[in-house]
């Protein structure tokens, strides 16, 4: 099979989604990898260093989009990026379409793109492609809720995160207990903060309290419990996920407006529209604004800021995926695999994601009808 990695164009996008390894192995097992000129670059990763394990580098995003069976990517696709494909092609990527556009979602029916979206794989009732973006997130979020608490601007509060004798920490609210969650508190922990985790699902919480020796408060969410918690916090981390869904806003811009001065947001859940209602998309170039007095940070894509770990960590989680695929062709994949094609959002011109063909109104058609076809 013929698999081609163009370089990502998103704003301030520097992943890439299989490092050298990655396409070692695929050429190793006979198959055609077009890598476009620089793609590796923000992670680090030279032309050279994929052209020496069999790689062939191309010089521009048609190229790879003409001549590739499989597309793989790190970023959301853009309008520009949707004009190259091919009739028929196979996307893997992150996708987040709920909160896209019609028109994406019309380009790929149109086209009969399968469209595989990372962030909805399963695996053991786990999101294994996602979980290690969230394993990232949730430990720069504290790394970022440290420094926009320091008087890094005039609206920093100047706290010390762990505080020193006499003087408390810093208190850090995490809305949510998933991945993102649970490894925010950890390094939350580790710095001195005061950590409480609010989530509305008492197994998490449960699992939370023993994985941290009961030195996390944990708490059943509800409406008043969160407005309690903004309240008290120096750091709200919104770790709020709906798999394939739009994230309902759980904290309203009235809960915002009575938090502390200085008081910093990370919404971690902004690229799925973000839990928190004064939320709005940042960048890393400009990653934050203040609002009510309060500061917010809204990166949708943090892990590119450690770009190369991020990059190692996508390979890791994708390459058997893409071995299997290429290896064993992507429908006898997808009927042996239900994690997997619980990740396929669009299959040879129908939706086959009945949240997004409901959000859209598309024609929805199940991926099991055509395993029996």
């Amino acid at each position: 099979m013929i698999v081609g990695i163009p370089k990502e164009v998103a704003q301030e996008e520097k992943r890439i989604a299989l490092s050298p390894a990655g396409v070692d192995a695929l050429v190793r097992a006979g198959h055609t990898v077009y890598i476009e000129s620089k793609a590796g670059e923000g992670s680090h990763f030279s032309d050279e260093e994929y052209e020496q394990i069999g790689a062939k580098i191309v010089f521009s995003p048609d190229e790879v989009y003409c001549r590739s069976e499989l597309l793989v990517k790190v970023a959301p696709l853009l309008e520009n990026e949707l004009e190259m494909f091919q009739q028929k092609q196979v996307l893997f990527s992150f996708l987040h379409l709920a909160v896209g556009r019609k028109k994406t979602i019309e380009n790929l029916l149109a086209k009969k793109i399968t469209a595989i979206g990372y962030e909805l794989i399963e695996q053991n009732g786990k999101l294994p492609v996602l979980q290690s973006m969230s394993e990232i997130a949730g430990q720069l979020s504290i790394q970022l809720a440290e420094r926009y608490l320091e008087n890094f601007s005039a609206e920093g509060r100047g706290i010390l995160l762990g505080g020193i004798t006499g003087v408390a920490p810093a208190a850090i609210v995490i809305l949510g207990a998933g991945v993102v969650g649970t490894t925010a508190a950890r390094a939350a922990l580790g710095r001195g903060a005061q950590v409480i985790v609010i989530d509305n699902d008492i197994n998490r919480l449960k699992e939370i309290e023993l994985l941290f020796n009961k030195k996390v408060t944990t708490v059943m969410a509800n409406p008043y419990t969160i407005s309690r918690g903004v309240k008290f916090a120096d750091v709200l981390i919104g770790a709020v996920l709906m798999k394939g869904e739009k994230t309902p806003h759980i904290v309203s811009e009235k809960m915002v407006k009575e938090m502390k001065p200085g008081a910093v947001i990370i919404d971690v859940s902004i690229d799925q529209g973000g839990c928190i209602e004064t939320s709005r998309i940042t960048s890393m170039s400009n990653p934050v604004y203040e609002k009510h007095g309060v500061i917010h940070y809204c990166v949708p894509n943090m892990p590119a800021i450690v770009s190369r770990t991020a990059s190692y960590g996508l390979n890791n989680s994708l390459i058997q995926y893409i071995l299997d695929i290429v290896n064993n062709g992507l429908d006898n994949v997808l009927m042996g695999n239900s994690g997997l094609s619980k990740g396929v959002c669009t299959y040879k011109g129908f939706c086959t994601n009945e949240i997004l063909a409901n959000t859209f109104e598309v024609n929805y058609k199940p991926l099991r009808v055509f395993s029996t076809n």
